[in-house]
């Protein structure tokens, strides 16, 4: 009688979630970083497209590539305690202040043609220093505003939406600007950014700070959410004395799974960047794609990346986060393995998007997982660090895949695509039973 009853609770508390309201807060969090993805998506676009105009040699290309991971290498960590630190709504807005002045500055460039290719590096690596502090408070920003149990589900909306602004919106529009214009997505991408720096500004007071758990939380200082559910998390002043690198490289190099994930994800993520080096390239060149058509081309993967933002949460609850990001490495393996394989502009398409859906649907539990684990006050800090490891490997990652599709630009693709399979092979039982044991399964809490 007691199973039927735990059973009866459990599926009386999943319905529950399902219909407990995200909140106006996270609204107002998605709406920023929405609006900050469609910048994002027309400087993607346009930025490789426009270097294409200075030169074909694909090494020159992974440049951009690499220098848009370059600072989570070397700034990283130190915007990780700026995020611990200062209010997070005021990083937000002012990372998204300097974005927009550097695709501003790249714009004027390019209309009064004094554009060279070494402007394009500079504005993608100082971009990047303004990535690195917006998608850190993001993320940190995102357990202020939602209830635990809300985490993946949050995390998929977040997923889903730059997915969605940035392939099916952001990407297709940039193509036809640039066709109109070299500079034109340029300038309405500087414009994009206006918008979220207002929303970040408007987020509730428990955005602004690390955060208590819901057990000492207040109800008087809570974020808006619906009647009924988990107590929120309110802010807790920190003092500035006490926000240091120490603590939070202490938290993560004694917690062993975190350790080993943060190795794992570094192995994978540069195994992606090496096959993506020259993407761009590929299709322009290998497979006859005009340039103007590159953003429908992205687009028609990103309905796999949509698709796995989707699905992602649902995914979890039914199997588990371990048994979905072991599946998804699979799935990215295989689909970029076929990716370099294949014949056509169609059949490529498809199988990138196999390859996006996997990543989309790992990087819902991979969020979500150190969202729960890793406490409130470190939070910035740690994010920064596991970034500062893992997307700094990505620049060398990407030069190689530049280097060796010099020879072959199916070449990275298929050689990723194994990587990954062998990663995932030597890996499968840290993600699988590693993260039960952790405590990192979705709805498990920790003190």
């Amino acid at each position: 009688m007691s199973s039927r009853v735990d059973v009866t609770d459990a599926i009386d508390a999943r319905a529950a979630r399902k219909k407990t309201p995200l909140g106006r807060d996270f609204a107002k969090l998605w709406t920023a970083a929405a609006f900050s993805n469609l910048a994002d998506g027309l400087g993607r676009t346009a930025v490789p497209l426009i270097a294409t105009t200075l030169t074909r040699d694909p090494l020159a290309i992974s440049v951009i590539g690499a220098l848009a991971f370059l600072p989570w290498l070397i700034f990283g960590l130190p915007a990780g305690m700026i995020v611990d630190r200062f209010d997070r709504r005021v990083i937000m807005a002012a990372a998204n202040t300097i974005r927009g002045a550097v695709a501003l500055w790249l714009a004027i460039l390019t209309a009064t043609g004094t554009l060279e290719l070494w402007a394009l590096f500079v504005g993608t690596l100082v971009f990047g220093l303004g990535e690195t502090l917006f998608d850190n408070a993001t993320n940190a920003v995102i357990p202020g505003v939602v209830t635990r149990r809300q985490l993946d589900r949050a995390n998929g909306r977040m997923q889903a939406a730059q997915v969605t602004i940035d392939m099916f919106v952001a990407q297709p529009i940039a193509g036809v600007l640039f066709a109109v214009s070299l500079a034109l997505p340029l300038w309405v991408g500087s414009a994009g950014y206006v918008i979220p720096i207002v929303l970040a500004l408007l987020l509730p007071l428990s955005a602004a700070r690390p955060l208590r758990r819901a057990d000492e939380a207040s109800d008087t200082d809570a974020p808006d959410v619906a009647p009924g559910t988990a107590a929120t998390p309110v802010p807790v002043p920190q003092p500035s004395s006490r926000v240091t690198a120490r603590e939070a490289i202490s938290y993560l190099w004694h917690n062993r799974y975190l350790r080993s994930m943060v190795l794992y994800t570094a192995l994978v993520g540069s195994a992606l960047s090496f096959a993506q080096a020259a993407t761009i390239l590929y299709f322009l060149d290998d497979l006859g794609v005009a340039p103007a058509a590159i953003g429908f081309v992205t687009a028609g993967v990103g309905v796999g990346a949509l698709l796995g933002s989707l699905v992602a949460s649902r995914l979890v609850e039914r199997f588990g986060r371990g048994p979905v990001m072991l599946a998804a490495n699979i799935g990215a393996a295989v689909g970029l393995g076929l990716t370099g394989l294949a014949p056509e502009v169609f059949s490529a398409s498809a199988a990138y998007a196999l390859g996006a859906f996997s990543i989309s649907v790992w990087n819902v539990p991979w969020g979500a997982l150190r969202q729960q684990i890793v406490p409130p006050h470190l939070f910035g800090r740690v994010l920064g660090i596991i970034r500062m490891f893992t997307w700094g490997i990505f620049p060398i990652a990407t030069l190689l895949g530049g280097w060796v599709a010099r020879a072959d630009l199916r070449l990275p693709f298929v050689i990723a695509g194994i990587l990954i399979l062998v990663a995932t092979a030597c890996g499968a039982r840290l993600l699988i039973v590693g993260t039960r044991r952790a405590g990192a399964e979705a709805g498990v809490d920790q003190d």
